[in-house]
Order: C-alpha cells, then sequence, then structure tokens
C-alpha cells in the first residue's frame, strides 16, 4: 500500500517508524486528544493543509520507510 494525501492517519500509525517521523513533521494530531477520537478519518492531505505542513515531503519521508 502506498501512502498517499487520502490515507488516514490510523493506517499510517499502524506502519513501524512512522509516529517518529510524523513527530519530525510537527504533526500536532499525535497529541491532540480530539484526533485520536477521529483517526480513522483524518486524512493526511487534510490535516497538512490545515497546519501548513509539507504534504509532499512528508509522502516522501513515509514511503521510504513503507518499502
Amino acid at each position: 500500500m502506498k501512502i498517499t494525501k487520502d490515507t488516514t492517519l490510523a493506517k499510517v500509525l499502524e506502519i513501524k517508524g512512522a509516529e517518529k517521523i510524523l513527530s519530525e513533521f510537527q504533526m500536532p494530531c499525535l497529541g491532540c486528544a480530539m484526533a485520536q477520537m477521529e483517526m480513522n478519518t483524518l486524512k493526511l492531505g487534510d490535516i497538512c493543509n490545515m497546519y501548513g505542513l509539507d504534504l509532499d515531503k512528508l509522502l516522501k519521508e513515509l514511503n521510504k520507510i513503507k518499502k
């Protein structure tokens, strides 16, 4: 499975090492109580758009560890 802008945060967090990369990109959802309840619907593209994160760089890094 390739990680895309439509991949949910829950699916990404199933990948070993993904949480570290998300932290490096300062993804605020990791510690947010609301996000914990919405992880199955929160999509990477939407999160990056909301918080001004570089989606292309994030996807590149996440797909590197997916291999």
